[in-house]
């Protein structure tokens, strides 16, 4: 989402009363960075606490039975609830980041955004008190739905004001936001150990109700610390010089919001009602046609109605391409909450000593890769550039999605050896550990490329639907990631060889493909009038 500040730094601050000095912009406390960056880093932090400390628990209690404490539902179908959600989180971004430019203003939406996602966990955690019938599922979904709302409205505003802490962009900007985030990073990690830890030893609304704390303490820290911080940054909408069309703007921003939600409640209220039963692996199988010939019919509107030059359309080619291939390697990495998750619970031994590790455990071990390899690979682009080395961003999909497969090739053996022993022999948890890290390093060759390509290809007055286009891959990843999951099952031990083997190869043959079309890419960006600048050389 592209937003453009109302004033200037020293407006801001006579706009408070306060001097330069006092504001998000020239106050350099925070490690040399502007002191709004720690409000915003501890936001988050603990926003992504709640956020990956919750999601893995989903999946394993929807899936446990009633007298374990869950809602012992088929574990497609749970899975398929994971996928659903996730998606709805990436594509609730967009309206989030229409609606704060156009009538909340990012701080606000960033306000409203924590109180949801804080009300979205205090629900889930009453469905425990509840019981499993249907009043618990009635504030469990409906926790589930804040949550996604709340999201909306924070994630991609908060990112919004950490680009604008920096007015005079370059390098220190990329700093960070490299710091921003090692937040996300540190809140996942620390959330999954702790959410975990309560919910698979103490009980599963306990492990809900950790991550609920988590999100109210960054609510309270965000509302103490905004004001004094950020100044008027992001402090209101982006206003239409002309009153008549801000308030149209506003009034139609209005009308499809309540619309929105309006649908929402009433499809919610029908399914409470048994009007209908909704079937998650036929809603998520719809979802991913639907985003799928979204994107199809967003590209082709582009080409042939979007004022595009011959350059222009090579890069939007470029980024069609990146498009379809991210899909593939975020359906692959989203099944660390439903298939990898289901496998730690069910086929990993798990002893040390006495204490028998929880299963989400393992999905911390992707943050903790993040945070002690991605110093390494900024290091390692800049050395390879200077030695005439500078990868393209189509190679270096290739490599993350040639890694990510390593990954999946290493669980088809694991899986095997769950098969032939009937279920009976739990495996070393050391194949996880080196799945994840693989697909860590795939991650940190893919998603901080495809982010810098988005910016960098797309024509200026498109960038921010296109970064849109990139969140909406990963919602089509995180569909399908959930809809394949559940094939980690105990009852059909045959499915998991197989599922860890498509997934294998469609990687691999990804990676393969688009390494072969990184030359003749190459070839064609090599007309566009700032290729360079576009990363593509």
């Amino acid at each position: 989402m592209a937003h453009t500040p109302n004033e200037s730094p020293r407006e801001a601050a006579a706009t408070l009363d306060l001097p330069p000095t006092q504001t998000g912009f020239a106050d350099t406390r925070f490690f040399g960075h502007p002191r709004g960056l720690a409000t915003l880093f501890g936001t988050e932090m603990w926003e992504r606490f709640s956020f990956y400390g919750l999601r893995p628990l989903l999946v394993l209690f929807m899936a446990a039975a009633l007298t374990e404490g869950g809602f012992g539902l088929p574990r497609d179908q749970a899975s398929a609830i994971v996928g659903i959600y996730g998606a709805s989180v990436y594509l609730a971004s967009l309206p989030g980041g229409w609606v704060a430019d156009r009538l909340l203003g990012l701080q606000r939406a960033i306000f409203i955004g924590a109180v949801l996602i804080t009300g979205g966990h205090l629900s889930i955690g009453l469905s425990g008190l509840a019981g499993p019938g249907t009043a618990g599922k009635a504030f469990f979904f409906l926790g589930l739905i804040l949550i996604v709302l709340g999201t909306g409205l924070l994630k991609p505003n908060i990112s919004a004001i950490v680009g604008d802490l920096y007015p005079e962009g370059g390098a220190r900007r990329d700093a960070g936001f490299s710091i921003f985030y090692m937040g996300i990073n540190i809140g996942a990690f620390l959330g999954q150990l702790i959410t975990g830890f309560l919910g698979e030893t103490v009980g599963w609304h306990y492990g809900f109700g950790a991550a609920g704390v988590g999100m109210f303490f960054g609510l309270v820290y965000y509302a103490y610390s905004a004001k004094r911080t950020l100044g008027g940054i992001g402090e209101g909408p982006t206003r239409h010089p002309d009153a008549a069309v801000q308030a149209r703007q506003e009034r139609q921003v209005k009308l499809f919001t309540g619309i929105g939600v309006g649908i929402i409640a009433l499809v919610f209220i029908l399914a409470l009602a048994g009007v209908f039963v909704p079937d998650a692996q036929a809603i998520g199988k719809s979802m991913t046609f639907v985003l799928v010939g979204l994107a199809v019919s967003y590209f082709a509107y582009i080409f042939a109605m979007g004022g595009l030059d011959a350059g222009e359309k090579k890069r939007v080619a470029v980024i069609v391409v990146l498009f379809l291939f991210a899909a593939i390697f975020w359906s692959a990495f989203e099944q660390a909450p439903t298939s990898l998750n289901l496998f730690a619970a069910d086929f990993t031994d798990r002893q040390f000593g006495g204490f028998e590790m929880p299963a989400v455990w393992f999905q911390s071990i992707n943050s903790a890769f993040v945070i002690l390899l991605a110093p390494i690979f900024a290091v390692l682009w800049v050395s390879l550039a200077r030695r005439g080395f500078d990868l393209s961003s189509p190679t270096k999909f290739a490599l993350g999605l040639a890694f990510a497969g390593l990954g999946f090739f290493m669980m088809i053996f694991a899986a095997n050896i769950v098969v032939s022993s009937g279920g009976a022999t739990k495996v070393s948890p050391w194949w996880l550990v080196g799945s994840y890290f693989f697909q860590t390093v795939g991650e940190l060759c893919l998603s901080p490329v495809g982010l810098s390509s988005m910016t960098k290809l797309s024509p200026r007055k498109y960038v921010g639907q296109m970064m849109g286009i990139w969140f909406l891959a990963s919602a089509v990843g995180n569909l399908i990631g959930g809809l394949v999951g559940g094939h980690v099952d105990p009852e059909k031990l045959e499915q998991m060889p197989e599922l860890f083997t498509t997934t294998t190869a469609s990687l691999m043959i990804a990676a393969v493909v688009l390494g072969l079309l990184a030359i003749p890419i190459r070839r064609m960006m090599a007309t566009a009038p700032d290729v360079r600048s576009a990363g593509v050389h």
